[in-house]
């Protein structure tokens, strides 16, 4: 009677452990994690300078400062300087809040893959880099009408083995096309993961990202 009670118990902990077993991230998430996502909640803001260079007369830059616990946002320029809240209604929102969009999504990308929902994802296994020709899990995020930095478009994302993105196409409206672009330069702050350069398929350096300070 006891090694049958037993057996009855060990079967009871055998089935609670199996429904209450965690389950396994998602790539988007996984990749999220790799940067850092889990000591987000740590940082209290985020400075940054974006830097562009569309051709070699040319060099554009935006200087951005993300106080997280704030909900505000600091931009300078050339031309100007002030501080908005991310409460404001959408029809209030300066300019400059599309600029920070962009440039959040090339520096944070891979948090956003938690802090957006309106996506769905597919997985392609040992796909090769367009640009070095490597072997890759390829993952593609492609955004509904309503999320994203423009809803619709869509993100290849070349991965390497410990879900770091190695390159990625952006493809507006989910089009065919797109030109792949690399991610390089990993840099940590407090835990957190950037890639701080980005390189064009002719090896260009044309955005990169300068004067990071994470508090």
């Amino acid at each position: 009677m006891k090694t049958r009670s037993l057996s009855l118990l060990l079967l009871g902990l055998t089935v609670f452990f199996s429904c209450t077993k965690k389950e396994e991230d998602t790539l988007p998430v996984k990749v999220a994690k790799a940067y850092g996502f889990e000591n987000f909640d740590k940082i209290n803001s985020i400075a940054y300078q974006w830097n562009v260079q569309p051709n070699p007369e040319t060099l554009r830059t935006r200087n951005w400062k993300w106080n997280i616990k704030e909900n505000t946002v600091y931009f300078a320029d050339a031309d100007t300087s002030y501080t908005y809240s991310l409460d404001l209604p959408k029809e209030e929102m300066p300019e400059a809040d599309g600029g920070f969009i962009n440039d959040k999504y090339w520096f944070m990308f891979p948090f956003q893959l938690v802090w957006d929902k309106g996506y769905t994802f597919t997985v392609i296994e040992n796909t090769k880099a367009p640009i070095s020709g490597l072997p890759t899990t390829q993952l593609t995020i492609v955004y509904n009408d309503a999320d994203g930095y423009t809803p619709g478009d869509a993100y290849d994302l070349y991965l390497d083995e410990n879900h770091l993105i190695k390159e990625w196409i952006f493809r507006r409206g989910n089009g065919l096309e797109g030109r792949p672009i690399t991610w390089e330069n990993e840099q940590e702050f407090k835990g957190i993961k950037f890639a701080t350069e980005h390189r064009n398929d002719a090896g260009v350096k044309f955005i990169w990202f300068s004067d990071i300070v994470v508090d």
